[in-house]
Protein backbone atom coordinates (compact mmCIF):
# COMPACT_ATOMS: atom_id res chain seq x y z
CA UNK A 1 0.00 0.00 0.00
CA UNK A 2 1.15 3.53 -0.71
CA UNK A 3 1.95 5.96 2.07
CA UNK A 4 -1.07 8.07 1.03
CA UNK A 5 -3.34 5.03 1.31
CA UNK A 6 -2.03 4.21 4.77
CA UNK A 7 -2.56 7.78 5.90
CA UNK A 8 -6.12 7.73 4.62
CA UNK A 9 -6.83 4.54 6.55
CA UNK A 10 -5.28 6.04 9.68
CA UNK A 11 -7.42 9.18 9.35
CA UNK A 12 -10.58 7.12 8.79
CA UNK A 13 -9.83 4.96 11.82
CA UNK A 14 -9.03 8.03 13.94
CA UNK A 15 -12.47 9.42 13.14
CA UNK A 16 -14.45 6.19 13.01
CA UNK A 17 -13.32 4.66 16.31
CA UNK A 18 -14.30 7.64 18.53
CA UNK A 19 -17.59 7.95 16.62
CA UNK A 20 -18.28 4.25 17.13
CA UNK A 21 -17.55 4.55 20.85
CA UNK A 22 -19.81 7.60 21.09
CA UNK A 23 -22.67 5.81 19.32
CA UNK A 24 -22.17 2.78 21.56
CA UNK A 25 -22.23 4.96 24.66
CA UNK A 26 -25.38 6.79 23.59
CA UNK A 27 -27.12 3.56 22.65
CA UNK A 28 -26.32 2.21 26.13
CA UNK A 29 -28.54 4.83 27.75
CA UNK A 30 -29.55 3.27 31.03
CA UNK A 31 -33.01 3.53 32.55
CA UNK A 32 -31.67 3.37 36.09
CA UNK A 33 -32.65 0.98 38.85
CA UNK A 34 -34.27 1.81 42.18
CA UNK A 35 -34.01 -0.40 45.24
CA UNK A 36 -34.71 0.03 48.92
CA UNK A 37 -31.66 0.95 50.94
CA UNK A 38 -30.47 -2.00 53.05
CA UNK A 39 -32.23 -4.47 50.73
CA UNK A 40 -28.98 -5.57 49.11
CA UNK A 41 -29.83 -3.84 45.83
CA UNK A 42 -32.93 -5.93 45.09
CA UNK A 43 -34.93 -3.88 42.53
CA UNK A 44 -38.40 -2.73 43.50
CA UNK A 45 -41.20 -4.99 42.28
CA UNK A 46 -44.98 -4.63 42.26
CA UNK A 47 -46.96 -7.01 44.46
CA UNK A 48 -50.29 -5.87 43.00
CA UNK A 49 -50.00 -3.87 39.74
CA UNK A 50 -53.79 -3.63 39.54
CA UNK A 51 -53.68 -1.29 42.55
CA UNK A 52 -52.34 1.51 40.32
CA UNK A 53 -55.13 3.92 39.25
CA UNK A 54 -55.61 4.07 35.47
CA UNK A 55 -54.85 7.81 35.37
CA UNK A 56 -51.49 7.16 37.06
CA UNK A 57 -50.66 4.33 34.65
CA UNK A 58 -51.59 6.52 31.68
CA UNK A 59 -49.28 9.29 32.90
CA UNK A 60 -46.43 6.79 33.31
CA UNK A 61 -46.78 5.69 29.67
CA UNK A 62 -46.91 9.33 28.54
CA UNK A 63 -43.65 10.18 30.35
CA UNK A 64 -41.93 7.04 29.09
CA UNK A 65 -42.92 7.93 25.53
CA UNK A 66 -41.45 11.43 25.95
CA UNK A 67 -38.12 10.00 27.08
CA UNK A 68 -37.74 6.84 25.02
CA UNK A 69 -40.24 7.02 22.17
CA UNK A 70 -40.38 3.67 20.43
CA UNK A 71 -37.53 2.17 22.46
CA UNK A 72 -39.72 -0.73 23.58
CA UNK A 73 -37.45 -2.33 26.18
CA UNK A 74 -36.46 0.95 27.85
CA UNK A 75 -40.02 2.25 27.51
CA UNK A 76 -41.48 -0.78 29.30
CA UNK A 77 -38.75 -0.75 31.95
CA UNK A 78 -39.30 2.93 32.74
CA UNK A 79 -43.08 2.52 32.98
CA UNK A 80 -42.69 -0.43 35.33
CA UNK A 81 -40.27 1.44 37.55
CA UNK A 82 -42.54 4.47 37.79
CA UNK A 83 -45.49 2.30 38.78
CA UNK A 84 -43.67 0.16 41.37
CA UNK A 85 -42.13 3.26 42.94
CA UNK A 86 -45.57 4.86 43.09
CA UNK A 87 -46.99 1.79 44.88
CA UNK A 88 -44.15 1.87 47.42
CA UNK A 89 -44.44 5.62 47.99
CA UNK A 90 -48.20 6.25 47.95
CA UNK A 91 -48.61 5.84 51.72
CA UNK A 92 -45.28 7.50 52.64
CA UNK A 93 -44.50 11.07 53.67
CA UNK A 94 -40.96 11.19 52.25
CA UNK A 95 -39.03 9.52 49.46
CA UNK A 96 -35.25 9.90 49.62
CA UNK A 97 -33.18 9.03 46.51
CA UNK A 98 -29.45 8.34 46.81
CA UNK A 99 -27.15 9.10 43.86
CA UNK A 100 -23.77 7.38 44.35
CA UNK A 101 -20.41 8.78 43.39
CA UNK A 102 -17.97 6.91 41.20
CA UNK A 103 -19.47 5.24 38.15
CA UNK A 104 -22.99 5.43 39.56
CA UNK A 105 -23.85 1.84 40.44
CA UNK A 106 -22.77 1.62 44.09
CA UNK A 107 -25.34 1.16 46.84
CA UNK A 108 -25.60 3.49 49.82
CA UNK A 109 -24.98 0.53 52.12
CA UNK A 110 -21.61 0.03 50.38
CA UNK A 111 -20.62 3.48 51.63
CA UNK A 112 -20.25 3.30 55.44
CA UNK A 113 -20.38 7.10 55.68
CA UNK A 114 -23.59 7.50 53.73
CA UNK A 115 -25.10 4.43 55.35
CA UNK A 116 -24.67 6.23 58.69
CA UNK A 117 -26.18 9.40 57.20
CA UNK A 118 -29.25 7.50 56.04
CA UNK A 119 -29.62 5.97 59.49
CA UNK A 120 -29.55 9.50 60.89
CA UNK A 121 -32.00 10.91 58.34
CA UNK A 122 -34.41 8.02 58.89
CA UNK A 123 -34.22 8.52 62.65
CA UNK A 124 -34.92 12.25 62.30
CA UNK A 125 -37.94 11.65 60.06
CA UNK A 126 -39.46 8.72 61.96
CA UNK A 127 -39.00 10.37 65.36
CA UNK A 128 -41.07 13.28 64.00
CA UNK A 129 -43.87 10.91 63.02
CA UNK A 130 -43.09 10.68 59.30
CA UNK A 131 -42.96 7.53 57.16
CA UNK A 132 -39.90 7.62 54.84
CA UNK A 133 -38.98 5.47 51.85
CA UNK A 134 -35.20 5.38 51.31
CA UNK A 135 -34.11 4.38 47.82
CA UNK A 136 -30.86 3.70 45.99
CA UNK A 137 -30.82 5.15 42.49
CA UNK A 138 -28.27 3.27 40.39
CA UNK A 139 -27.91 5.34 37.23
CA UNK A 140 -25.30 3.22 35.42
CA UNK A 141 -25.02 -0.39 34.28
CA UNK A 142 -21.86 -2.17 35.48
CA UNK A 143 -20.67 -2.87 31.93
CA UNK A 144 -18.12 -1.45 29.49
CA UNK A 145 -20.85 0.28 27.48
CA UNK A 146 -22.31 1.55 30.75
CA UNK A 147 -18.97 3.15 31.63
CA UNK A 148 -18.78 4.77 28.20
CA UNK A 149 -22.29 6.12 28.62
CA UNK A 150 -21.42 7.49 32.07
CA UNK A 151 -18.38 9.29 30.64
CA UNK A 152 -20.51 10.88 27.90
CA UNK A 153 -23.11 11.89 30.50
CA UNK A 154 -20.43 13.35 32.76
CA UNK A 155 -19.04 15.43 29.91
CA UNK A 156 -22.52 16.74 29.05
CA UNK A 157 -23.48 17.52 32.66
CA UNK A 158 -25.76 14.48 32.97
CA UNK A 159 -28.21 16.04 30.53
CA UNK A 160 -30.02 12.73 29.91
CA UNK A 161 -29.76 11.03 33.30
CA UNK A 162 -30.85 14.11 35.21
CA UNK A 163 -33.99 14.16 33.04
CA UNK A 164 -34.69 10.52 33.89
CA UNK A 165 -34.40 11.26 37.61
CA UNK A 166 -36.42 14.48 37.42
CA UNK A 167 -39.24 12.71 35.57
CA UNK A 168 -39.42 10.10 38.34
CA UNK A 169 -39.63 12.77 41.01
CA UNK A 170 -42.18 14.87 39.13
CA UNK A 171 -44.30 11.77 38.56
CA UNK A 172 -44.35 10.92 42.27
CA UNK A 173 -45.10 14.44 43.49
CA UNK A 174 -47.82 14.89 40.85
CA UNK A 175 -49.73 11.82 41.96
CA UNK A 176 -48.97 11.92 45.70
CA UNK A 177 -49.72 15.57 46.54
CA UNK A 178 -48.50 15.54 50.16
CA UNK A 179 -45.27 13.69 49.39
CA UNK A 180 -41.88 15.33 49.83
CA UNK A 181 -38.83 14.08 47.95
CA UNK A 182 -35.20 14.54 48.98
CA UNK A 183 -32.59 13.95 46.27
CA UNK A 184 -29.27 13.09 47.91
CA UNK A 185 -25.86 12.34 46.46
CA UNK A 186 -22.15 12.10 47.07
CA UNK A 187 -19.12 13.23 45.05
CA UNK A 188 -19.85 13.39 41.29
CA UNK A 189 -23.32 11.98 42.06
CA UNK A 190 -24.10 15.48 43.36
CA UNK A 191 -23.95 16.83 39.80
CA UNK A 192 -27.02 14.83 38.76
CA UNK A 193 -28.74 16.02 41.96
CA UNK A 194 -28.06 19.64 41.07
CA UNK A 195 -29.16 19.23 37.45
CA UNK A 196 -32.35 17.45 38.50
CA UNK A 197 -33.08 20.22 41.03
CA UNK A 198 -32.63 22.77 38.25
CA UNK A 199 -35.26 20.95 36.18
CA UNK A 200 -37.55 20.78 39.23
CA UNK A 201 -36.95 24.38 40.28
CA UNK A 202 -40.69 25.17 40.41
CA UNK A 203 -41.60 22.06 42.42
CA UNK A 204 -41.74 23.04 46.12
CA UNK A 205 -42.04 19.39 47.21
CA UNK A 206 -38.42 18.60 46.27
CA UNK A 207 -35.21 19.13 48.28
CA UNK A 208 -31.59 18.06 48.00
CA UNK A 209 -28.73 17.11 50.34
CA UNK A 210 -25.27 16.77 48.76
CA UNK A 211 -21.80 15.93 50.09
CA UNK A 212 -18.43 16.53 48.47
CA UNK A 213 -19.33 17.90 45.01
CA UNK A 214 -16.39 17.76 42.57
CA UNK A 215 -14.26 20.87 42.33
CA UNK A 216 -15.17 21.47 38.68
CA UNK A 217 -18.90 21.79 39.34
CA UNK A 218 -20.53 25.00 40.56
CA UNK A 219 -23.98 24.36 42.00
CA UNK A 220 -26.76 25.99 40.01
CA UNK A 221 -29.66 25.32 42.38
CA UNK A 222 -29.01 26.36 45.96
CA UNK A 223 -32.67 26.95 46.80
CA UNK A 224 -33.94 24.04 48.96
CA UNK A 225 -30.46 22.49 48.67
CA UNK A 226 -27.84 21.72 51.32
CA UNK A 227 -24.28 21.34 49.98
CA UNK A 228 -21.57 20.06 52.34
CA UNK A 229 -17.91 20.41 51.34
CA UNK A 230 -16.49 20.35 54.86
CA UNK A 231 -17.18 17.51 57.29
CA UNK A 232 -16.27 19.63 60.30
CA UNK A 233 -12.91 17.92 60.69
CA UNK A 234 -11.05 19.32 57.67
CA UNK A 235 -12.16 20.86 54.34
CA UNK A 236 -12.85 18.41 51.52
CA UNK A 237 -9.68 18.48 49.36
CA UNK A 238 -11.45 16.99 46.32
CA UNK A 239 -14.39 19.36 46.54
CA UNK A 240 -12.09 22.35 46.96
CA UNK A 241 -9.61 21.25 44.29
CA UNK A 242 -6.75 21.14 46.81
CA UNK A 243 -4.36 19.08 44.70
CA UNK A 244 -1.37 19.71 46.99
CA UNK A 245 -3.14 18.11 49.96
CA UNK A 246 -4.23 15.16 47.83
CA UNK A 247 -0.70 14.72 46.45
CA UNK A 248 0.77 14.68 49.96
CA UNK A 249 -1.79 12.14 51.15
CA UNK A 250 -1.14 9.83 48.20
CA UNK A 251 2.63 10.06 48.67
CA UNK A 252 2.22 9.14 52.34
CA UNK A 253 0.11 6.14 51.34
CA UNK A 254 2.64 5.16 48.64
CA UNK A 255 5.46 5.05 51.17
CA UNK A 256 3.35 3.38 53.88
CA UNK A 257 3.36 6.40 56.20
CA UNK A 258 0.49 6.70 58.72
CA UNK A 259 -2.42 8.93 57.77
CA UNK A 260 -4.05 11.12 60.44
CA UNK A 261 -7.54 9.78 61.24
CA UNK A 262 -9.22 13.09 60.54
CA UNK A 263 -7.70 13.16 57.04
CA UNK A 264 -9.47 10.07 55.76
CA UNK A 265 -11.32 10.09 52.44
CA UNK A 266 -10.80 8.62 48.99
CA UNK A 267 -11.96 9.01 45.40
CA UNK A 268 -13.06 5.67 43.95
CA UNK A 269 -11.58 3.83 46.98
CA UNK A 270 -8.05 4.28 45.63
CA UNK A 271 -7.04 7.94 45.33
CA UNK A 272 -6.54 9.61 48.69
CA UNK A 273 -8.54 12.82 49.16
CA UNK A 274 -8.44 14.08 52.77
CA UNK A 275 -11.80 15.41 53.93
CA UNK A 276 -13.76 13.62 51.16
CA UNK A 277 -15.41 11.56 53.88
CA UNK A 278 -18.79 12.23 55.49
CA UNK A 279 -20.25 10.43 58.50
CA UNK A 280 -23.39 11.30 60.44
CA UNK A 281 -21.48 11.82 63.69
CA UNK A 282 -19.01 14.32 62.18
CA UNK A 283 -19.48 17.88 63.53
CA UNK A 284 -20.05 19.33 60.06
CA UNK A 285 -22.62 16.74 59.01
CA UNK A 286 -25.27 15.90 61.61
CA UNK A 287 -25.94 19.49 62.82
CA UNK A 288 -26.26 20.86 59.29
CA UNK A 289 -28.54 18.09 58.04
CA UNK A 290 -30.78 18.17 61.12
CA UNK A 291 -31.10 21.97 60.82
CA UNK A 292 -31.94 21.60 57.11
CA UNK A 293 -34.60 18.96 57.82
CA UNK A 294 -36.06 21.05 60.62
CA UNK A 295 -36.24 24.16 58.40
CA UNK A 296 -37.67 22.54 55.27
CA UNK A 297 -39.33 19.35 56.42
CA UNK A 298 -40.71 20.16 59.87
CA UNK A 299 -38.61 17.73 61.89
CA UNK A 300 -37.95 18.57 65.52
Amino acid sequence: MSKIGKRRIAVVLAIAIPLFMLVLALSASYVGVTSKIWSGGLPLSASDPSAVPQSVADDATRLANQLFGDGKEKYDDFVEQLLVTYLEAKDKDFVVFFNPGGWGWNLAEASPGWSSIFTGIKSELTSSGYKPLLLNYRRTADTSSGRLNEIVEMLTGYSSKSNHLAYRVEFLTSHIPDLKVIITGESNGTVICDQAMNILTDNPQVYSIQTGPPFWHDNIMLNRTLVLNNNGMIPDSFSQGDFLTMARANLRALFGLPQPAEQSGTIGHFVRAPGHDYWWHYPGVCPQITDFLDKHCGTT
